[in-house]
This record gives C-alpha cells, structure tokens and sequence, in this order.
C-alpha cells in the first residue's frame, strides 16, 4: 500500500499552551487506523492540526505527497480530505436533503466513490424518510450519520472521523460499526480518533494510542489487544 498521511514530529499548541508532542503517524492508502487515548489526550488536536485547524508549529504533514502545513482547511478539503467533527456541526434550520445539498463538491480526482444523497441514504437508510426533517429535530444518532453523510458529499478520499459513536445509543454505535466498515470495502482511507477500544477493534486494521500529547503505542489491533500494560496505562482497560 502506498502511504495516504504521514504525520511527522507534529508539534501543535494553542497559544502557549504545548499540546501534541513530536507526534508522527501513518495512514496508508485503503487502511481504517484508529487514534486511540482517552479525554484530553490530543486526539482532537491532531485531527484538527491535519485540517489546519489547530496549525502545527514544528514537523510535517503530507497528504499523498502534499504538504498540508501551513494551507487553509477549504485548500486541505479540496485535496480530498472530509473532516467530521465531534461536535455534529449539522445546520439545524435546514433540512436533511438541504445539509447535504449544501456540501456537493466534485472532490479529488483519487476519490473512490462518487457520493450523491440517493448513495448517502443507502448508506445510512434511517435518513432517507427525514429527508425534509429539520436537522435540528433529529435524534444525537441520526444527526451523527447525517454529519458523515454531509462529509462524504465532499468526495473524499481519506476521511478523518472525531469520535463518532461518543453519546450514541448502542444501537446506533452497531449501525455505524456497519456503515464504516461499508466505506472500507468501498475503498475510502480512515483515520478515526475514539476512546471506545471495543468499536475501534471492529473496523481498525492498527492503532496508535496517545497521552498528553504524545505517542505511546503503535501497532495492529492484535497486538494491542495483548498489550495489557499499554491498555491498564493509558485507556484505563
């Protein structure tokens, strides 16, 4: 696999607080590497220092081959990298179709899929009869769908997921367990930050885990799963 990201000696502070440390870590293309750490750990921060949210102050960010450091987030977006944020930043006065009518963009040329609404409700079925419900009035599950559903209009090649099943129902965590890994078969690159370590087993093929700031473990699922040092440490297991 050729590598997608490649995050070198990242170092990112808001103001003068010092947050990521020396962090560097790779996603190759078609892989699903989950950031792994508990509350406050970065994982937050490192998905925004990709998107230029956070700037990096010091090391390398590269998107196949780009170096995103130091380009705007619209400029980082159009190279094919789709941000969900931990917050479902959905617009709550616009419908379901509005949400994501509003975020079509052709995306870049590397994209797998060519995402419409009719391919986003197949996706995620429960969306498809809210489609003139407000954003607004649906449920923490539904509005997390419809916020990866508004990203993937963008067409992107490498998706970058902040804790999505964080305040969802289990159900709901069983259905996008499912969606995700529907999104990897279909070729798309990810890169999802979360603290649940039974979610993330289920659709990672590695992992890196993260504590103030920096990286403290790297390798594949398995072998975290048998890391029980690397487990009590740092994801309290």
């Amino acid at each position: 696999m050729s590598s997608s990201l490649t995050l070198a000696g990242v170092n990112t502070h808001y103001e003068t607080s010092h947050i990521l440390f020396d962090v560097s870590l790779e996603v190759r293309e078609g892989e699903s590497v989950c950031l792994l750490g508990r509350n406050g750990a970065g994982k937050t921060t490192t998905m925004k220092s990709i998107m230029s949210l956070a700037p990096a102050s010091a090391g390398a960010i590269r998107f196949n081959g780009v170096d995103l450091i130091g380009l705007p987030p619209y400029e980082i977006a159009r190279l094919g990298v789709g941000y969900v944020p931990d917050d479902r930043l959905i617009f709550p006065d616009l419908t379901v179709r509005e949400n994501l009518e509003i975020a079509v963009k052709p995306g870049a040329a590397g994209a797998p899929v060519r995402w419409t609404r009719e391919r986003v409700y197949e996706l995620f079925p429960v969306l498809a009869p809210l489609d003139a419900r407000l954003g607004g009035y649906l449920s923490g599950g539904e509005q997390q769908m419809l916020t990866i559903g508004r990203t993937l209009m963008g067409n992107p090649s490498l998706l970058l997921l902040d804790e999505p099943v964080e305040g969802v129902a289990p159900v709901v965590v069983q259905e996008l367990t499912r969606q995700i890994k529907a999104l990897k078969a279909m070729g798309l690159t990810i890169l999802f930050a979360e603290q649940n370590m039974h979610f993330a087993t289920q659709i990672s093929d590695r992992a890196y885990v993260i504590e103030k700031g920096r990286i403290r473990f790297a390798g594949t699922m398995a072998e975290l799963a048998a890391n029980d040092e690397v487990k009590q440490k740092y994801l309290m297991i």
